[in-house]
């Protein structure tokens, strides 16, 4: 039965005391995926094949629940998953491993000493030695084709601006540290906080240690990992090197630049990004992904070849799908590529006359939270590859595949703690949008248990971005919202990516839109299949999906209680205060706030134009640290919700940036809070039903 909302209201005091038991009893189950299993979960990522396609080290990543941190170790195998070991003890924190181009040594980052250093070790013998001594972390690194050098980059820091002059301080005062003075466009980033000064450059470092010696100069960032060319004498890499880098972020062109002379060559010249550059096997082409930029929110990125000398480019294929990480084949004849197509992350061949072959799926499952798409795949000279392989009831394991032989699971990491758990059933969903017929893809997971002829809650958990893709992939969060008793539905409606640019881009200046059509229809097409008690409907989503779940609450009362998670509550303020400030204005906004006309559209968008609506019981949820949303977007919703006296609550995730899954308690804390605050409106229901 549905009860009046202000009924509810009198009653929530009541509930709380309820929903703590609730809680506890899902996580205690030990049938279920339970709260503490977070810390558990181990997960594949990285995989580099050898040279010769023998054998794969990769990175096991797992969670220290004394100390709320990730730890990671190197393993390998051979091809097959057999003879599988670890190489370091997991003690120290590693990660890019890289095999010589002989495939006699190993390059990777160890914190073993304090500090982030490059080491190597022989394969042979199992010896190691750290080749660098960095004040700044190497990134980016790769081999010479000759063994004998490593290019990588390294932030080079420069002088900024100084505070003003102050008197003399008299002995022994203790006044406050002097004021941060910042002059620059781009001085902060989630994640990281504020940013020093100074650039990313490229170097190159003699395999057997020394001095890395910079190639590149200017005040100009050198990002992305560079392409050396077949004799070792030169690199091929992509820059934004224009004076107004900063104001225009995106466009980036190739360039190459010898090691030995420092003679730089700019290869392409267009506005928009050219990244992610590789010479051909013979030294002759080179592959890279760009695209005209036109401002437009969502862009696909393509695939072109051109000639060495920058002359001749091409596009390969006109596949409507992004593509990234590009890989000559052996005899240079085609490409490897991955992409995301509906919801699924490929490993693809693509020949130089654009033909497309699929050669696997189901890449990722690296990230532990939402059911994101990511991952990584690597390429030996013989064409077998490894990759992150996930699906809906394991995180990332390490899979291979050759072409012409079916991929397959090699590691199974989670065996022995999901393999005796009963786990959410995640089924695929189709249905058309109410706004104008479109088909968005979705899926449903049901609990443990399931019996489809009872009645359950309806979660609805909408992804961010908001230019990414859900997929049937392994998700902590999901599991438990299952487990505590909940049917989810998450889906990728309309400027979700993987459906191609068209379907991206119909929220460009229209975001949230009619994402709320295609988001309502998909729980209408869950609540036909009849086991979804319609009064017990709950809605929430991070991010992009924070900004979703305001503006649902803002357009209907048919959720029973909301959870807006590190949203965008109010467009000006965001776009000037968000750490991207420099591109959301002219990519998802139709220009500055203040110019004739774009400040109505800013509040026709803003999900707090419609705060005069809510009813619903609306908790904030979002990090402390967050330079991406900002707390300042969630306190102001908050605080209008206050006012209106809508019962709503301010969750303050500690020591967290946007990224709350990056501490494995916080993901924690995130899942709990967003659970007690709906299991407070079912307890209610429940309390009134029983009286």
């Amino acid at each position: 039965m549905r009860i009046d909302h202000h009924f509810r209201v009198v009653l929530a005091s009541l509930a709380v005391l309820l929903s703590a038991a609730g809680v506890r009893a899902q996580s205690e189950d030990p049938a279920r995926f339970g709260y503490l299993d977070v810390f558990d979960l181990e997960v594949a990522e990285d995989p580099q094949i050898s040279p010769d396609g023998s054998k794969i080290v990769y990175v096991r990543r797992a969670s220290d629940i004394m100390t709320d941190r990730r730890r990671t170790a190197l393993w390998i195998m051979d091809f097959d998953g057999s003879d599988h070991r670890p190489l370091t003890d997991g003690t120290s924190s590693v990660s890019s491993p890289r095999w010589s181009p002989d495939g006699g040594r190993l390059l990777y980052v160890s914190n073993e000493d304090g500090s982030s250093q490059l080491f190597v070790r022989w394969m042979d013998t199992g010896q190691t030695s750290e080749l660098t001594n960095l004040t700044e972390s190497a990134g980016n690194y790769t081999w010479s084709p000759d063994g004998r050098w490593i290019a990588m980059t390294m932030f080079v820091p420069a002088a900024g601006a100084s505070p003003a002059a102050m008197p003399v301080r008299p002995e022994g005062a203790e006044w406050a540290d002097p004021p941060k003075v910042i002059e620059q466009l781009r001085y902060r980033a989630d994640g990281r906080g504020y940013l020093d000064d100074g650039n990313s450059h490229l170097f190159v470092l003699p395999a057997e240690g020394g001095t890395p010696r910079r190639i590149t100069s200017g005040p100009y960032d050198h990002g992305g990992t560079p392409s050396w060319t077949p004799d070792s004498q030169a690199l091929v890499f992509s820059a934004n090197r224009n004076d107004d880098a900063d104001f225009q972020p995106l466009n980036s062109e190739v360039f190459e630049i010898s090691v030995v002379t420092g003679e730089l060559r700019q290869l392409t010249d267009r506005f928009g990004p050219d990244q992610g550059p590789q010479v051909s096997p013979d030294g002759s082409l080179i592959a890279y992904t760009g695209m005209d930029d036109r401002f437009q929110g969502y862009q696909v990125s393509h695939l072109y070849v051109m000639a060495r000398d920058g002359s001749d480019s091409r596009l390969v294929t006109d596949l409507d799908r992004d593509i990234g990480r590009v890989r000559w084949d052996s005899g240079g004849e085609g490409l490897f590529i991955q992409y995301d197509d509906h919801g699924n992350t490929r490993i693809a061949h693509v020949s130089l006359e654009g033909e497309v072959r699929d050669l696997a799926d189901n890449l990722g499952g690296v990230g532990l939270g939402r059911p994101y798409g990511g991952g990584s795949y690597s390429v030996a000279g013989n064409g077998r590859f490894a990759y992150t392989h996930t699906e809906a009831d394991h995180p990332s394991d390490v899979a291979v595949g050759q072409d012409g032989m079916a991929a397959r699971r090699v590691t199974r990491l989670n065996d022995d703690l999901l393999g005796h758990k009963k786990l959410a059933a995640v089924e695929e969903i189709w249905w058309e949008s109410s706004y104008d017929g479109r088909p968005v893809q979705g899926w449903i997971a049901t609990p443990p248990d399931f019996d489809a002829s009872r009645e359950y809650p309806l979660m609805l958990e909408i992804h961010g971005g908001p230019f990414s893709n859900y997929g049937p992939r392994f998700s902590p969060e999901i599991q438990l919202y299952a487990a505590a008793g909940y049917v989810v539905l998450y889906s990728n409606p309309r400027g979700s990516t993987s459906y191609g640019e068209e379907f991206g881009n119909l929220i460009h200046h229209a975001y949230p839109g009619f994402d709320y059509d295609d988001l309502m229809s998909g729980v209408d097409a869950v609540i036909e299949r009849g086991y979804i008690d319609e009064d017990q409907l709950y809605v929430t989503g991070g991010s992009g999906g924070g900004v979703l779940t305001a503006w649902i609450v803002g357009k209907t009362d048919r959720f029973r209680a909301a959870v807006v998670a590190k949203p965008v509550i109010n467009w000006t303020s965001f776009a000037l205060t968000s750490d991207g400030y420099a591109t959301y204005y002219k990519y998802w906004l139709p220009g500055p706030p203040w110019e004739e006309g774009n400040q109505e559209h800013y509040w026709a968008r803003s999900p707090l134009s419609l705060v005069g609506n809510v009813n619903t019981p609306t908790m904030l949820l979002t990090g402390e640290l967050d330079l991406r949303t900002p707390m300042g977007e969630s306190e102001q919703y908050y605080q209008a919700l206050q006012l209106r006296r809508v019962p709503t609550r301010l969750v303050r995730i500690q020591e967290s940036y946007h990224g709350i899954a990056s501490r494995p308690s916080n993901l924690i804390a995130k899942i709990a809070n967003i659970l007690e605050w709906f299991d407070r409106y079912r307890d209610a229901e429940r309390l009134v039903s029983d009286q």
